[in-house]
């Protein structure tokens, strides 16, 4: 049931609506890196404005020029590390358009959905991201507890994460969100497994930011799955 639902994610990638959430996340995201470095900049200019002295050295001029170069190897760094994460958080508020193109392919039958607004797409983006970014954390601790163990722990979090994430998403745009969380603890081996699998890519560059979008179809297929069980 997992693979086959992977499987079937997997064939449906090239779909125009997929492909257009992919790039609006990635757009999105370069959009708001490039707005915090501008911003950055502003803040450097407001505060060097004035002359600096320096007592026994005089006035200093290239403090400003310093702090600008600084911060932008500041971005960069930042850039590395928070691309995935914030990709997938801004991607996740087009999740519903996902799922919406894998029922439309694979059960047109089914009725339509309410529609999903966007500030509780916002809502549910901020609380995943949040929760991804502590666990991830302090999963550092046990890294460092147990390096030996460390790509188990990796892949048995994120999975975890993703899983819960992705399951729900799907559910409860069909039975709600309480309902949602029921199926979820009623099939959570299942759904973790598939959450798992979910999080090997997020090991490779690039690939990593097909992840929400491969997550949100895969789990969609997952839940009409069990839902028929």
């Amino acid at each position: 049931m997992i693979l086959a639902s992977f499987l079937k994610a997997i064939a449906q990638l090239p779909d125009p609506r997929f492909r257009s959430v992919l790039w609006r996340g990635i757009g999105l995201t370069i959009a708001l890196l490039v707005g915090l470095y501008a911003g950055l900049l502003w803040l450097i200019e407001w505060l060097t404005a004035a002359p600096i002295t320096l007592p026994g050295v005089g006035e200093v001029t290239w403090i400003g020029d310093l702090l600008s170069w600084g911060s932008l190897g500041l971005i960069i760094v930042m850039s590395i590390f928070l691309m995935v994460p914030v990709a997938s958080a801004i991607t996740s508020l087009f999740l519903d358009e996902v799922a919406q193109a894998v029922e439309d392919k694979h059960f047109p039958t089914l009725p339509a959905v309410p529609h999903v607004t966007f500030w509780d797409g916002l809502r549910d983006s901020v609380n995943f991201l949040g929760v991804l970014i502590v666990a991830n954390l302090f999963a550092f601790i046990l890294y460092g507890l147990f390096p030996f163990a460390a790509l188990f722990i990796f892949y048995a979090l994120n999975g975890f994460l993703l899983g819960r994430e992705y399951f729900t998403l799907a559910a409860m745009r069909r039975v709600g969100r309480v309902r949602a969380k029921a199926l979820r603890k009623e099939h959570q081996a299942k759904i973790w497994l598939a959450g798992c699998l979910m999080a090997v890519p997020l090991s490779f560059p690039l690939i990593n930011l097909v992840i929400p979008i491969l997550g949100a179809a895969t789990f969609t297929h997952l839940y009409h799955a069990v839902s028929r069980d």
